[in-house]
């Protein structure tokens, strides 16, 4: 029973009693994190003791798995296709050994969100703020991106990717928040100008970026006239920019509301419709707990309720 005709077990699970399946977790935060000194501090191991558990599990596998490139480190093929059965067969032998389901109060796990820098402008305060209130232990990554790829949601540990309705993504998303385009200028322009004026009179300062800015393709479109000014490769200091230095530009409301809080600027409505700007939540396809899935769900969802 178990044997197969020749007298060998099929399933190979006798060989488990000669691996150290202790090597396992360890492997999981390397191939995660991408780096030695931060794997050994999420398994509470020294780094010598790290690189240790490394040359351990490079004989086992018989793989480099990470590489050194450059300033940093890479994961290998082989490396990369382990990370996913690798987290859920670890995550079932935890639910199998009945350890207490995701508890904020004591997890000191790291929770990585990805989204770009001016999402993380809008929601960055308040998420790091509910994180510190109610799950003290653990630790919050933002990873800041701008177009994201697959590797984004599968392989950089990212449990969830805060994405414009605008980008395609392979996986179930769920609105997170509303947002729209805006009119954007220095508050000390003539107050009596509309929105149009200001498109049409004042310089515009653009996002220097190889993807079009949607909303200029309707201006186009309408016959509107406009002139850039200034181009600008980071799109956070278009608000500032215009704020302090004068001119107009297109702008997410949620971050041209957030920008106002810091300097002066005039906010007004684009003046033809427009499809929406929402912000969805995209999950890490890979990841098996789902305790914590909806504990981070309902926080972001509290993250964003006054927007």
């Amino acid at each position: 029973m178990g044997h197969d005709e020749g007298g060998t077990t099929s399933s190979g699970l006798d060989r488990l009693a000669s691996v150290n399946l202790n090597l396992l977790v360890p492997l999981l935060a390397l191939l995660e994190e991408r780096s030695v000194t931060r794997a050994a501090e999420r398994v509470g191991l020294s780094q010598p003791a790290m690189s240790h558990a490394l040359t351990r599990m490079r004989r086992l596998l018989g793989d480099e798995l990470v590489v050194r490139q450059g300033t940093g480190v890479t994961l290998t093929p082989r490396a990369l296709e382990l990370i996913a059965p690798l987290r859920s067969a670890l995550q079932q032998t935890a639910h199998i050994v009945n350890f207490p389901c995701f508890d904020p109060a004591t997890d000191r796990r790291v929770i990585t969100v990805a989204m770009t820098n001016s999402t993380a402008f809008v929601v960055g305060p308040r998420l790091t703020r509910l994180i510190a209130e109610r799950a003290p232990h653990a630790t919050l990554r933002l990873r800041t991106i701008t177009v994201p790829t697959e590797a984004t949601f599968t392989d950089q540990g990212v449990d969830v990717v805060l994405l414009s309705e605008g980008h395609f993504a392979p996986y179930p998303r769920e609105r997170l928040y509303d947002d729209r385009c805006v009119v954007v200028a220095s508050a000390d322009t003539p107050p009596e100008a509309s929105a149009l004026d200001l498109l049409t009179t004042q310089p515009h300062i653009v996002v220097d970026t190889d993807r079009r800015v949607f909303p200029y393709s309707v201006l186009e479109e309408k016959g509107v006239p406009y002139r850039v000014g200034q181009l600008s490769s980071d799109f956070l200091l278009v608000p500032y920019l215009v704020a302090r230095a004068g001119g107009v530009a297109l702008l997410r409301y949620q971050v041209a509301a957030a920008m106002r809080a810091l300097a002066d600027l005039r906010i007004e409505e684009f003046p033809f419709p427009l499809p929406g700007l929402g912000i969805d939540m995209v999950w890490n396809p890979r990841l098996a707990d789902q305790y914590f899935v909806e504990w981070l769900r309902a926080l972001l969802f509290d993250v964003a309720v006054d927007l």
